[in-house]
């Protein structure tokens, strides 16, 4: 098993749109091959940031799971964020 931790920051006053749109990718996210589970968490910290945390069957898994996001998603989701995203696989 793999699990993949993506973290996200949303620019001023975006922030509820950033969580809309990454609510929309985790419904895509789950119907996905090898996807076991996908939760999207909000800081407590700062309501800009987000963590979307995948369990996955493996590594091609998820990387085919990205191919299925629609690319005009993509480029909207871009103008949402303060940074560019950041993601990295773990296992235990």
């Amino acid at each position: 098993m793999i699990t993949r931790i993506n973290q996200f920051e949303a620019k001023k006053d975006l922030e509820e749109q950033l969580f809309e749109f990454l609510r929309s990718v985790i419904s895509i996210i789950e119907k996905s091959r090898g996807c076991m589970s996908c939760q999207l968490l909000r800081s407590t910290d700062n309501p800009a940031q987000f963590a979307i945390i995948e369990e996955w069957e493996s590594i091609e898994d998820h990387q085919n799971a990205a191919k299925a996001i629609p690319p005009a998603m993509m480029t909207q989701a871009m103008a949402l964020f303060a940074k560019p995203p950041t993601g990295a696989y773990y296992k235990a």
